[in-house]
């Protein structure tokens, strides 16, 4: 029987790629402030400081490529062997890289939310306080889910991971709950787990079955190969 894969990625995938991480020295926290650009509390402070700091993300991302970490994700899912992918990225790297199962719980930089009617909208250009939703003429923020707000499809994310056989965490802190919770709950499912990130996280050491260390793109298409060559024998 082919095995349940449930992956769980982070900052630490896209960073070869370009994109800076948050809690990683020099990252993204240690040069603007949590509370004033991802929280509600800061949007209504300052909307345009949080409109400018999402509009450059936007084009950061613009100007950056999937790696084969990304990559190798994308082929473990065409062979079959993927059951979930779940980003707390708000890059669409896995989709460029080919990846359509991915579910991402903490929204998506390319997609806007309507202050007034809920609706989210795709959205790749710059956005600003004279920008109306196109249902109800609302205002529009970034779908990003900010600190304080409930992360997407938790429902769905933890029907997957109930039914996974292998729970892999790739390029995560570990320290943002509730993805900070996975890893600890697939153990107690009975799930194989499996950590891949530069360094081994100290949080869950105890709770990881197997490790791989080092950058994701040379990690993480190295467990992918150990799964495809399990899966031919």
């Amino acid at each position: 029987m082919a095995e349940a894969i449930f992956v769980l990625t982070g900052a630490g995938i896209s960073a070869e790629s370009g994109l800076e991480t948050f809690r990683d020295e020099g990252g993204l926290w240690s040069k603007v402030s949590v509370e004033d650009v991802a929280t509600p509390e800061g949007f209504s402070r300052n909307p345009s400081l949080v409109y400018d700091f999402y509009n450059q993300r936007r084009k950061r991302l613009s100007e950056v490529s999937p790696n084969q970490a990304h990559l190798a994700l994308a082929e473990l899912e065409r062979s079959g062997r993927l059951l979930t992918l779940v980003t707390q990225n708000v890059d669409d790297l896995h989709e460029r890289a080919g990846s359509r199962k991915v579910i991402h719980m903490h929204g998506e930089l390319k997609r806007v939310l309507c202050l007034k009617c809920g609706k989210s909208k795709a959205w790749d250009k710059d956005l600003g306080p004279r920008d109306a939703c196109p249902s109800c003429g609302g205002g529009l923020r970034p779908d990003v889910v900010w600190f304080g707000e409930v992360p997407y499809r938790l429902g769905d994310i933890e029907r997957h991971l109930g039914a996974a056989s292998v729970f892999v965490s790739i390029g995560t802190s570990g320290t943002v709950y509730p993805a900070a919770g996975m890893l600890r709950t697939a153990k107690m499912n009975g799930a194989r787990t499996v950590e891949i990130n530069l360094v081994p996280t100290t949080r869950h050491s105890g709770d990881v079955d197997e490790g791989y260390y080092g950058p994701a793109s040379k990690a993480v298409p190295k467990w992918v190969e150990s799964v495809m060559a399990a899966g031919e024998r």
